[in-house]
């Protein structure tokens, strides 16, 4: 089990992950939406996660949402590196209805964050945060991911479907490979 805190005059939060758990989860962000959004995530990748967050919600959602992929972003660092034993690359659409993202991830140790997603709104909720959300994780994780938006009306769906195929990509990527270290340099 992975433990990381961490406090700041805006946000105070613990994430605990257990990275080939059964998709257990205990989310509390404050930020409902978000909480939904963390909890498909675990379900999908088969991560067991805690997360519990105490942010400045009066003053918007931003702090909270950031931190806390930054927060899950260095767990899952933690949990994967050194490299080793791991597919590495992986791909996914995990379609909700009629939304459909697309998501590749290469767990190479260079953070890169490709994101073409729509913005709105989805109650008080603004889909800007999305990208704030996987920035931070994709940069502290030090993961390349591409998030590509390629069909959907419902706000809601499209969000929720590009969290499920990060996840589905995820648990991809971390699969047992038998060859060791999956680089021609022999690192990562």
């Amino acid at each position: 089990m992975i433990n990381i805190t961490r406090t700041t005059k805006e946000t105070k939060i613990e994430v605990k992950l257990n990275l080939y758990g059964e998709g257990k989860s205990n989310i509390s962000t404050g930020v409902g939406f978000f909480d939904h959004m963390l909890e498909s995530f675990a379900k999908h990748s088969g991560i067991d996660l805690e997360v519990v967050c105490e942010g400045d919600i009066y003053v918007d959602y931003h702090h909270t949402v950031e931190d806390v992929g930054i927060v899950l972003g260095e767990a899952l660092n933690k949990a994967v590196f050194p490299v080793k034993n791991i597919e590495r690359f992986a791909n996914a659409v995990a379609i909700l209805d009629e939304a459909a993202v697309e998501v590749c991830i290469d767990i190479g140790g260079r953070a890169y964050l490709v994101y073409e997603m729509p913005d709105g709104i989805i109650k008080d909720f603004d889909i800007e945060l999305v990208e704030e959300f996987f920035k931070s994780l994709v940069f502290n994780f030090k993961i390349a991911a591409h998030i590509i938006y390629k069909r959907g009306k419902n706000k809601h769906h499209i969000v929720e479907s590009a969290f499920k195929s990060f996840a589905v990509a995820l648990r991809r990527a971390l699969s047992y490979r038998k060859s060791g270290i999956p680089s021609t340099k022999g690192v990562i």
